[in-house]
């Protein structure tokens, strides 16, 4: 392939798509989550007091507003995220962190650790890790919402 820019979309992409099927498998397995859903309880525990509109977690996990109403759904029956509404819009509605939906993605967190140190350990040195991870930064640099700082 002549174009090493298209070659590392594909990677990345190639990467991505491995990354998370396999982690969602995994997550599922041990906490009935899948990546995304993983990610979406994340967001929330960073976010000031736990909870952001469907059109924030939209934009933080790029993905569409009825794509989080969907997400939500089943996480809010399973009583790990809650619904509160805005006291000055009545059309405005924020996705709330339950305390089960707290603990819940604290141990996910755990799990993410150790899933992401096996992706790299067998091929990739710490200097190598931290590289990677300031050249993806700066791919994702002014995007809102990231979860590694």
């Amino acid at each position: 392939m002549a174009d090493p820019s298209l070659a590392a979309v594909l990677h990345l992409l190639r990467a991505h798509a491995r990354i998370e099927e396999s982690f969602s498998a995994k997550l599922g397995a041990v906490h009935g989550l899948s990546l995304k859903e993983t990610l979406l309880l994340m967001h929330l525990g960073r976010a000031e007091r736990e909870r952001l509109s469907r059109v924030d977690l939209a934009k933080r996990l790029s993905v569409s507003p009825s794509t989080v109403t969907r997400m939500a759904a089943p996480l809010e029956k399973l009583g790990l995220v809650g619904r509160e509404p805005d006291t000055r819009d009545a059309r405005l509605a924020y996705v709330t962190l339950t305390l089960a939906g707290k603990t819940l993605v604290e141990h996910a967190i755990a799990t993410l650790e150790r899933l992401s140190g096996e992706t790299f350990s067998d091929r990739w040195s710490l200097q190598e890790i931290e590289r990677l991870t300031a050249l993806l930064g700066r791919l994702t640099a002014g995007q809102p919402g990231s979860l590694t700082g």
